[in-house]
């Protein structure tokens, strides 16, 4: 079956062995994220994409998509962007703490690399101001050659996506206490244009110089007067708002999930680029046969009838930080392990998350015992572990990169060792090989005593009886990982939003069989079915 390429071009089409049907849960998402936006020299809007490491320029009108900063070329995680009068491009690489530029004609170099967090970027009469997105953050105008650093604001609460206003300052909000700040450029004391939002994270003006800022808890569009501070909504979106751009006098507003859309005068809005997923990552079934999607700064369930809802986002109440692997915990509630090196359990009816176990160093896998204990994979330390009430038990170490983590119906423990390609099985602190032979194994689950694998390394689906015999390959050429190369970037860690970023291809197997799998590469579920 011939599969839509979505964000990555070179993405072959996948291939089903006979007796299996292949489908989509959702859609190949044409971004990777939609960070940072600004209106270009040509007009069209350039994009930041931070899961990506990439830059894409999209037309106001048609919504066609140019990659112009591939997610292998040289910027890494790009949080915000702007452009000179000479159409070089300034870059925010936030993972890495860098001010980078790109020139008119491809050349790249480093402006900055000692700001930790760096995350919005402004220009003003040819003067390059940027800032870092933390607690105690700095705004800085930099020069735009040397990157020599001139300070204009220090212990700045998370300042993000910023601009000079008409009357020549600068306008920051600031998302660590809620409120937006201005600023002579020439430093000195703020004041506080608007408090009481719905955590601005941009600012930019209109043509009658009028303040418009994204909300990411909210997600309200706001328009504000910068001198009286009153306020109206002109749309409101969805939780997770990042930027905003004019073009001419249409707005546009981008959503860390990937989502483009124009915001027009009677408050409805135009999707320009459609929602999507930024990896995905872990995938676990309920007990009512929903599907949960760790999707890092989101999570999702689709119901059984396919309909898919937003349950949980980083700035929501309760969220259990950036979810990587997924675990059923009984109904209403899951097990997580996040970037912060946390297994988290997290019931959704009360929004609330409690820690299990943490301190880890990078969690991928995560499944539940039969007693209803936690085991997890610790890929950096290769240790797999165990907790219960409270207290954390070994059960192998010496691993290379353990991730995805199952539990057959006899309590015996198997996980896969990326780096070693292989899957083994856990008893009394020895490992025993199951399967070798694979390139690098990540998501694994069971199902009717058959182990299934996904296989990036080898883009394939592999299924097998616990003891390793009778090795079939259900699906080859998927879109996971990366096209063959194409090496993507292991992404740090963004301030105290979440460690590192590192993507992990999740499989879950419902009841009648069909297995889900992270199809991380596009953006996208897919499912394969076994024939009735």
């Amino acid at each position: 079956m011939s599969l839509s390429r979505g964000r990555l071009d070179t993405i072959p089409s996948a291939n089903v062995a006979e007796g299996w049907t292949l489908s989509r849960v959702s859609h190949p998402s044409r971004l990777h994220g939609a960070n940072g936006l600004r209106t270009g020299p040509d007009g069209r809007i350039y994009v930041a994409q931070v899961p990506g490491s990439s830059i894409s320029a999209i037309d106001p009108d048609s919504g066609a998509v140019e990659t112009i900063c591939a997610i292998d070329g040289p910027v890494t995680a790009p949080d915000d962007l702007v452009f000179d009068e000479h159409g070089n491009m300034f870059i925010t690489e936030v993972t890495l703490g860098k001010v980078s530029m790109l020139s008119a004609d491809g050349a790249y170099r480093v402006v900055n690399g000692a700001m930790p967090v760096a995350n919005p970027i402004t220009m003003h009469e040819g003067r390059l101001i940027a800032g870092e997105c933390r607690p105690d953050g700095r705004v800085m105008e930099l020069d735009k050659d040397t990157g020599a650093e001139r300070l204009i604001l220090e212990n700045a609460p998370m300042p993000n996506a910023f601009t000079v206003g008409p009357d020549g300052k600068l306008y920051m909000p600031m998302m660590a206490v809620n409120e937006i700040w201005r600023i002579d450029l020439q430093g000195g004391d703020h004041e506080v244009v608007a408090g009481d939002l719905g955590v601005p994270d941009s600012v930019k003006f209109d043509s009658k110089g009028r303040i418009v800022s994204t909300q990411v808890a909210s997600g309200d569009v706001l328009r504000i007067d910068p001198q009286t501070g009153e306020r109206e909504v002109l749309a409101t979106v969805a939780p997770g708002l990042d930027n905003c751009t004019f073009v001419g006098d249409r707005l546009f507003v981008s959503s860390i999930s990937g989502q483009v859309n124009e915001v027009l005068s009677d408050g409805t809005t135009k999707n320009l680029v459609p929602d999507g997923l930024q990896w995905p990552m872990g995938l676990a079934l309920g007990e009512d046969g929903s599907l949960f999607i760790a999707d890092g700064a989101y999570s999702y369930l689709v119901d059984p009838d396919g309909t898919r809802q937003t349950i949980g986002f980083l700035f929501y109440p309760g969220y259990p930080g950036f979810a990587r692997g997924v675990a059923a915990d009984g109904p209403g509630q899951w097990l997580t392990t996040n970037a912060g090196g946390q297994v988290m359990r997290w019931n959704l009816a009360s929004q609330e998350s409690e820690v299990v176990a943490e301190g880890f160093e990078v969690l991928f896998g995560v499944t539940r015992a039969q007693d209803g204990s936690a085991i997890f994979a610790d890929g950096a330390a290769g240790r797999v572990l165990h907790a219960t009430n409270g207290s954390v038990e070994e059960l192998a170490s010496g691993l290379d990169r353990p991730m995805g983590v199952a539990v057959s119906s006899g309590g015996k423990v198997f996980v896969s060792e990326n780096r070693a390609g292989r899957v083994v099985s856990i008893k009394g602190g020895a490992t025993e090989t199951v399967i070798d032979g694979l390139r690098e194994p990540q998501g694994i689950a069971i199902h009717a005593d058959r182990l299934f694998i996904l296989d990036v390394g080898d883009r394939s689906l592999v299924s097998a009886a616990l003891d390793g015999s009778d090795r079939q390959t259900i699906a080859s050429n998927l879109p996971v990982k990366a096209p063959p190369g194409v090496t993507p970037k292991i992404l740090g860690g963004v301030g105290n939003l979440s460690g590192p970023m590192e993507s992990f291809a999740g499989i879950a197997v419902a009841a009648d069989g069909t297995i889900y799998v992270s199809g991380d590469a596009e953006g996208s579920v897919l499912s394969l079915a076994p024939v009735q």
